[in-house]
């Protein structure tokens, strides 16, 4: 239930000298002379430094804490009897023919998805920058949701801007036309808008001049309870994120501060989002300006708070009757929040998921509108999708991954660089990557000549999605689920008391026993 070493990390490169105690972290001797190995120690050199996983903006950082129940703790269950969805005939009852999309918004125009997982806000940070082009041809490709996060136009160094609003963007209409260049009609891009967002007209700027159709507003995320976070390499680049608006720590105007710039001692700054203040009368307010400046689509994402807070979600999502809740729970992230933070703070992706269900059963016994769900938190593989549109059906219609897709597409840029550091960019390359990609060929059959535009990186992700979507039919045809609005929590089964007293779905132990009764007699 704790991390194993408190006070050392491979998030944070730093280790014990001996064996640590297991409530502090230090070394159970600590001896004088030792130059600082823990993150104690480091703290002492670095300070706020190794608040943050390491090297910073270069990794991917996910919770090593260990909750008390996670996806582990429920199995999938499994039949051999009949099939929901398709005629019950073993030639026909195949798992290929499971259809695994599904659809989500709040009207009659839908948003259709060809799979029920996306990605969910690669915003201003460099990782996500640079991973963008492959993240996004092929989430555009496998017909899914992409989240464009927080911060990309303030961040923007050619960004232009007329009375504090957003008149130009080069990285966000970048962003924008990749996915547009590939988009098949199915998912679509949406905007994520935190309070700098707003207050700069990014909403407007990327429904008005780059044709977005869609704008997620940002409450917090899984990661981290307080607003989205980069490191600034230079003093000039922090003193353009103030003058735009953003809080730099430190101050880059000080003249102290620049004086241990130039030493040195300051090798970096950080640029802090402000916290969102919700209130339920803006909200509804932010959903009508929204849709007035012509989004078709408004979602909203929010993080690991407190039940109340959850609560609060639900029900302003129902009163706006917005297209879609992403709820992300606490133990994922990209890297970019406080290591000790994204342990030690929020409601992980079980607990939340299971109040989520009883909160939207609520709404829905009452006859309110329930808008369509998503979660995320530490999601991954097709069992951990599985499993989370069972815990949370019938209101989950999708999951939301990032740090998993971003891992798929920097694999795959690794490996289209090694290849064309050995091959060069002729016939032989090409080959190499069919024998490295799976999928390539099936890409190349599709697209022919336009193959050669689509970058490794997004070779890999949809390599990486074609195999959760062949995992997801398998596990659906094994319970004999060949659709997915067939999926409901029966599916699944509580290892332990405990996690079953968590969710509410049964204990192995006791499942089936009233049908086993009537079959025993």
């Amino acid at each position: 239930m704790s991390l194993s070493k408190p006070n050392a990390s491979a998030a944070t490169i730093t280790t014990t000298r001996v064996a640590p105690s297991p409530v502090s972290g230090l070394c159970v001797t600590c001896v004088d002379g030792c130059p600082g190995y823990c993150e104690v120690g480091r703290s002492a050199l670095r300070g706020k430094e190794m608040i943050y996983p390491q090297p910073f903006g270069k990794v991917l950082a996910g919770a090593e804490k260990d909750y008390p129940v996670d996806f582990s703790h429920f199995n999938i269950q499994g039949s051999c009897v009949g099939a929901a969805g398709i005629e019950a005939d073993s030639d026909k009852a195949l798992f290929s023919a499971v259809d695994v999309s599904t659809e989500i918004g709040a009207n009659d125009n839908r948003i259709k998805m060809k799979l029920p997982f996306f990605t969910g806000a690669l915003g201003s940070t460099e990782i996500a920058r640079v991973n963008w082009e492959g993240a996004a041809i092929a989430i555009a490709i496998c017909g899914a949701v992409l989240v464009c996060g927080e911060n990309v136009c303030g961040m923007d160094h050619d960004a232009e801007f007329k009375n504090g609003k957003v008149v130009k963007s080069p990285e966000l209409a970048r962003r924008v036309k990749v996915y547009q260049d590939w988009y098949e009609g199915f998912g679509m891009m949406l905007v994520q808008a935190n309070v700098e967002d707003a207050r700069l007209g990014v909403p407007e700027y990327a429904v008005e001049k780059l044709g977005v159709e869609g704008v997620e507003i940002k409450w917090g995320q899984g990661a981290k309870c307080i607003g989205g976070e980069v490191k600034l390499p230079t003093l000039e680049r922090a003193l353009e994120l103030k003058q735009r608006g953003y809080i730099v720590i430190p101050d880059p105007e000080s003249p102290t501060v620049q004086e241990s710039y130039k030493a040195g001692g300051i090798r970096e700054f950080e640029r802090h989002s402000r916290l969102g203040m919700v209130d339920e009368e803006a909200f509804l307010r932010q959903v009508e300006r929204f849709k007035e400046v012509g989004a078709k689509y408004v979602t909203l994402k929010t993080g690991a708070y407190r039940p109340a807070d959850l609560a609060l979600a639900v029900k302003f999502a129902s009163e706006a009757k917005i297209d879609l809740l992403t709820v992300d729970g606490a133990g994922g992230g990209t890297g970019m929040s406080p290591w000790r933070m994204m342990n030690e703070w929020g409601i992980p992706t079980i607990y939340l998921e299971s109040l989520l269900y009883k909160f939207l059963k609520r709404l829905d016994e009452k006859g309110a509108f329930v808008p369509s769900c998503a979660i995320a938190g530490g999601v991954a593989l097709e069992d951990h999708i599985f499993k989370a549109l069972a815990l949370g059906a019938p209101y989950i219609k999708a999951v939301c991954m990032g740090r998993s897709t971003l891992t798929a597409a920097m694999v795959g840029k690794t490996q289209g660089q090694l290849l064309e550091e050995t091959y060069g960019k002729g016939k032989k390359y090409q080959e190499a990557l069919f024998r490295t990609f799976i999928a390539a060929a099936e890409l190349k059959e599709k697209y022919g000549e336009d193959f050669e535009k689509i970058p490794p990186a997004a070779i890999g992700v949809y390599t990486y999605y074609d195999r959760l979507a062949t995992g997801l039919r398998q596990l659906m045809a094994g319970e004999r689920k060949f659709a997915l609005n067939f999926i409901d929590r029966d599916d699944l089964v509580a290892l332990t008391p405990e996690a079953s007293n968590v969710s509410g779905i049964p204990y192995i132990m006791e499942s089936d026993m009233e049908e086993v009764e009537k079959i025993l007699g």
